[in-house]
């Protein structure tokens, strides 16, 4: 059983409130593939959230660390988790795959003396194939959100699993996700903020996803306040009986295994 593939979400907050509140746990998600353990955007507590799992997650035993955007609710442990996975740097092993921004600049979220410590950095662009061993994933076209972001796409066999990390909706973007079998969305809000600005999908729009992608399971994550106020589980219920999809709103902790 414990080979057998599986996502954990060890957090589902996104937003800022729900964060600083740790209302939801905002730590990364798990993902166990193809004898590959990875890190998925290892947000603020992902290292306590690993030790406290059930059974525990070693982190100095990841395989890679991908982060799909600079911020801090999706990059905060990055650090701490690349000096673990490569035991301080004396163990030069790993792989981080990260955007640009995450980096280089004044905002970069990696520490310059980090850097040395993976055995490989590899910096994510536009619809492109990356490997983790054997194991390739693709990232999606460029999300239309405010610093560089991309979706990450793993090609299981026949099984499709896509995680359409934060982002504005626009028609486009359902071409990188189109034959998911399983989706996972980040929906921050229930309805858009009446600022416009927010680039974030809402619950109208994973409705119009779903009905156009048609993944055999969908999976609802990454929740601010008017998603949890509005209790995401019975939403994603009712979304089921309407689209003829499962749908499932994640929980803190939430093991998914994966069948390919």
């Amino acid at each position: 059983m414990a080979d057998s593939p599986f996502i954990k979400f060890l957090g589902t907050a996104g937003a800022r409130f729900v964060v600083a509140k740790q209302l939801r746990s905002s730590a990364g998600t798990y993902i166990e593939v193809e004898g590959k353990k990875i890190m998925l955007d290892p947000g603020p507590g992902t290292l306590v959230r690993c030790a406290k799992s059930k059974p525990a997650i070693d982190v100095t035993k990841l395989d890679a660390i991908i982060l799909t955007h600079a911020h801090i609710d999706h990059s905060n442990d990055v650090n701490i988790l690349i000096d673990a996975m490569t035991d301080g740097g004396l163990k030069k092993r790993g792989t981080l795959f990260a955007t640009e921004d995450c980096l280089e600049g004044e905002n970069a979220v990696v520490l310059r003396y980090l850097k040395d410590f993976p055995r490989e950095i590899v910096r994510l662009e536009t619809n492109r194939e990356y490997r983790i061993g054997e194991l390739t994933f693709f990232t999606s076209m460029r999300h239309r959100h405010s610093v560089e972001t991309y979706g990450i796409i793993f090609n299981l066999g026949t099984c499709k699993v896509s995680f359409m990390v934060d982002t504005r909706y626009f028609p486009e973007l359902l071409k990188s996700y189109e034959d998911s079998r399983i989706l996972v969305m980040n929906v921050v809000r229930y309805t858009p903020h009446k600022s416009g600005n927010v680039m974030h999908l809402c619950f109208d729009d994973v409705k119009q996803i779903i009905t156009r992608i048609k993944p055999q399971k969908a999976i609802i994550t990454h929740f601010g306040m008017t998603m949890l106020n509005k209790k995401p589980w019975e939403l994603a219920k009712k979304l089921t009986e309407e689209s003829g999809v499962e749908v499932i709103a994640a929980s803190d902790g939430m093991r998914l295994p994966l069948s390919y």
